[in-house]
């Protein structure tokens, strides 16, 4: 039950936003997608203005969790959540030879949640056990500045943005019903948050080029966990870090 702006479908109204307007933030040397620029050299003042993304999104998280709290649950009964990998994929948008707006999408990967602190609750195991299931979207906006010129071989870049983390398909897994006492339906509050990545861009041929990155986000989020009406609660703080490997395409 877990992860790493505001809704997609807000993320993406912002991007347009940004695009349509891009002009007025832009240097001299922002071109038209037409036939010249997109065929134009490396480094001239006719660089594509677009740039598509694909990879593979690896997911750490370093969680820090309130002890459950409620009826019949001991001290130290805490949650954490297992790395995950998934599909990664970005649209760019060129905004200046040094400014760039990004908007990344993963996969919604299968998230699974462990418990952490005592080896059993009452005679059921615990500790380590996967106990929920989840799924999230973590669309995240993020203004970017590269640096070296255009026609350089490796271009490093950094930049600050938002992410927002929703969470759905919530299942208690049948450890963590026994656990529980019985079936339990799970909640997960959705999550805005600070996000910043660090990376490198490395001219692979023409408009193709391949991308490494860091990035790391806040996602904070309530679980209510009802079984029968017995109520548990923790806030968690998942601290999502990530590494991509990707290729992308300008255009």
């Amino acid at each position: 039950m877990t992860k790493f702006i505001v809704r997609a479908h807000i993320g993406m109204l912002i991007a347009a936003a940004a695009m349509c307007t891009a002009p007025a933030f832009a240097d001299d040397d922002v071109p038209s997608n037409n036939a010249a620029g997109n065929n134009a050299a490396p480094g001239n003042n006719a660089a594509p203005s677009n740039n598509v993304r694909i990879g593979v999104y690896s997911v750490f998280y370093h969680v820090h969790a309130d002890d459950l709290s409620g009826p019949y649950v001991p001290a130290g009964t805490k949650l954490d959540a297992k790395d995950v990998e998934t599909l990664y994929l970005a649209y760019v948008r060129r905004l200046s030879s040094h400014f760039d707006l990004e908007l990344t999408l993963g996969y919604p990967p299968l998230q699974k949640t462990v418990g952490r602190g005592p080896a059993t609750l009452g005679s059921v195991p615990y500790d380590g056990q996967t106990i929920a299931t989840a799924r999230w979207l973590a669309p995240t906006l993020l203004a970017e500045y590269v640096f070296f010129s255009e026609d350089a071989k490796f271009r490093p870049y950094i930049g600050l943005g938002v992410n927002y983390t929703n969470f759905y398909d919530r299942d208690s897994t049948a450890q963590g019903n026994a656990a529980s006492g019985g079936p339990t339906k799970l909640s997960l509050t959705s999550s805005v948050g600070a996000a910043g990545t660090v990376g490198l861009a490395y001219r692979i041929s023409g408009n193709w080029k391949a991308y490494a990155s860091y990035s790391a986000s806040q996602v904070n989020t309530r679980l209510d966990a009802d079984t029968a009406g017995v109520i548990r609660t923790t806030h968690i703080n998942f601290g999502p870090q990530a590494f991509v490997a990707a290729v992308g395409y300008s255009f």
